[in-house]
């Protein structure tokens, strides 16, 4: 999948016109890319729409307008987009009260190495976290990871010939999955993919 350039973007006036319908489309798009895992874990799969979304925000918020922070604003959201061969996902957990929250981030450090996608009937690919930066410390782990699915080439075509995709976290203080993506999310992901 291309990544994003400069031209590739709005400008913050053409953005602020634009941003209703824009913003729209991409809250159609987000809903076949994102996963629940059990009742606190969800992944959202990103790519180019997604991370141009995030951009042409992050520059509304900061007014950045000037080339170089457009091209930092690149430089950080672009790894984000699947490169034909992987997913990539933010993975979130989501606990709304804050001390269940922080007791449940203690309980689950580790977790974002046990996160897990299955091709078909070949062997589950766990993911590859964080290679931005450390995310956990010694007392727990972050609600937010972000996460690559290294996927082999007779994975990525059965995946375009329709096979199923399961996923699911086998952490010791959480254990969930999935046995198949409903068909939207599979459809979408597998756009992702090269070939």
């Amino acid at each position: 999948m291309q990544k994003l350039a400069h031209s590739d973007l709005l400008t913050l006036e053409q953005y602020a016109k634009a941003r209703n319908d824009f913003r729209a489309r991409v809250m159609a798009h987000k809903k076949d890319r994102q996963v629940a895992v059990g009742p606190s874990a969800t992944l959202y799969f990103e790519d180019r729409v997604t991370m141009q979304y995030q951009i042409q925000e992050m520059l509304r918020a900061e007014r950045i307008f000037e080339e170089q922070g457009i091209q930092d604003e690149l430089d950080v959201y672009n790894p984000m987009i699947p490169d034909g061969g992987n997913w990539k996902a933010t993975f979130m957990i989501e606990i709304p009260e804050v001390e269940a929250r922080r007791k449940a981030l203690a309980q689950m450090k580790g977790i974002e190495q046990k996160v897990w996608v299955q091709v078909a009937d070949f062997a589950r690919v766990y993911a590859v976290a964080d290679e931005d930066m450390e995310r956990d410390n010694e007392e727990k782990t972050s609600s937010v990871h972000f996460l690559r699915f290294e996927l082999g080439a007779p994975m990525t075509s059965a995946i375009k010939q329709g096979a199923s995709i399961a996923m699911g976290i086998d952490h010791p203080a959480y254990r969930h999955q999935i046995d198949a993506v409903d068909d939207g999310v599979r459809n979408s992901l597998a756009n992702d993919l090269g070939g």
